[in-house]
């Protein structure tokens, strides 16, 4: 604890979460996104044994979307040829909101595609997600 008082203070939960995948509706059967961007940043040396300056390269972007397989299987419906695979590049806005709060923070993932369709079932499972890895070219967060 840092030793202040609660002020103003609710987190970002999961209920606060509204995603939309290629389209105005929200996704219900979703318990889980993840989303990063990682640039290569590297030293760069001159005289002595120490950096004398800093260059950024690539940005390069990973998401993951778990689905209940319910939902994975109407996606695929629409999907041509049923794959996934097949769909045409698409974005994905998560947006949340805490109650009380007046702004909406809301990152896109643009250009979206999924790698592969998998499904995996174990004895005593009593409902079924799926974890569907994207490539996404860009990030925009808190737009």
């Amino acid at each position: 604890m840092n030793g202040i008082p609660l002020i103003n203070g609710e987190e970002y939960s999961w209920g606060d979460i509204q995603v939309l995948l290629a389209g105005p509706t929200p996704i219900t059967g979703i318990t889980g996104i993840e989303y990063s961007d990682e640039q290569e940043v590297v030293d760069n040396y001159g005289a002595g044994r120490y950096a004398v300056s800093r260059s950024k390269g690539r940005i390069s972007c990973a998401a993951k979307i778990t689905l209940y397989a319910s939902e994975v299987n109407a996606l695929a419906k629409q999907a041509p040829n049923g794959r996934l695979q097949d769909f045409a590049a698409f974005d994905i806005v998560v947006s949340y909101i805490p109650d009380g709060a007046t702004a909406v923070v809301q990152d896109i993932l643009h250009n979206c595609q999924f790698k592969k369709n998998e499904r995996s079932w174990s004895e005593g499972d009593t409902s079924k997600t799926v974890d569907l890895e994207l490539v996404v070219s860009h990030i925009g967060w808190n737009h």
